[in-house]
């Protein structure tokens, strides 16, 4: 509802129901509710988000049982001014990236990171996954080192790869007739010049629509069919950020710095 921080503390000095039930008896000034935003209260913010999440994954049904738990991952870019200077994106323009791992099985955000607009996302993936957990990711998470180290730290993935990209067959697995899929198998991935998976990973490829799919995984007790639709899942978190930024104002910055932006964000 508040286009600015300033919007905000107008609206609790001269709104009666935000002036008695809202804001300090005493009052707050602009100044000592910006150095509270910037400095104070994200450990309690990630304490209350984390235990929320936590209750309603308990409540909420899970929509996927026989998928296992999913987790979408993505970055999304918030626009932030040019005195946020740690908000490193190109020149002259100043962005924001967050990172969310978004729970496929129940459509609830589960964990949130936030970085400089060019920061990686990739090294992210390792911090949002727990054990048990399927990571599931677009293309710009492609990276065969990644796929190794991944698998070597029991992390489960399911990652689309681009199309074009050079494929060792280990092993071919049976496909059905008449299926969305139409290619599985063990495969290592990449050219042995410059940067071949070391351990092989499973490759489904299928078809939607005339667009075929490449999906990198190490999930083995899911049939083809079962990890396209996995896949298919992860554009709700696409539907998750739309809905978030569209609704909850996210672009009306209340703070510059990094832990102020974060409070936001968990708010």
């Amino acid at each position: 509802e508040h286009t600015s921080a300033r919007h905000l503390m107008q609206v609790l000095q001269e709104d009666e129901f935000a002036r008695n039930e809202i804001a300090p008896k005493e009052g707050i000034k602009r100044s000592s509710f910006s150095e509270a935003t910037n400095t104070r209260g994200l450990e309690q913010f990630m304490y209350v988000f984390q235990a929320l999440q936590i209750q309603a994954k308990g409540i909420l049904p899970d929509r996927h049982p026989e998928l296992g738990d999913l987790v979408g991952i993505d970055g999304s870019l918030i626009d932030a001014t040019l005195s946020m200077y740690w908000a490193d994106y190109r020149k002259n323009s100043k962005k924001a990236k967050v990172h969310v791992g978004f729970d496929l099985n129940r459509g609830i955000p589960r964990k949130i990171f936030l970085s400089e607009g060019n920061g990686g996302e990739r090294p992210f993936v390792t911090k949002i996954l727990s054990e048990g957990e399927t990571g599931v990711l677009d293309r710009g998470y492609q990276c065969h080192k990644r796929f190794d180290k991944w698998q070597q730290d029991g992390k489960a993935f399911i990652c689309r790869i681009k199309a074009g990209t050079k494929k060792d067959i280990i092993k071919s697995n049976p496909v059905s007739g008449g299926s969305i899929v139409f290619y599985d198998a063990l495969v290592l991935l990449g050219t042995s010049e410059t940067s071949m998976t070391e351990k092989a990973v499973r490759l489904v490829g299928y078809e939607v629509n005339g667009v075929k799919y490449w999906i990198a995984t190490n999930r083995h007790d899911l049939s083809g069919e079962q990890i396209a639709q996995a896949y298919k899942l992860r554009w709700n978190i696409e539907n998750f950020f739309a809905w978030w930024k569209r609704h909850l104002k996210v672009y009306h910055l209340i703070a510059r710095n990094e832990q102020g932006v974060m409070v936001q964000m968990l708010a």
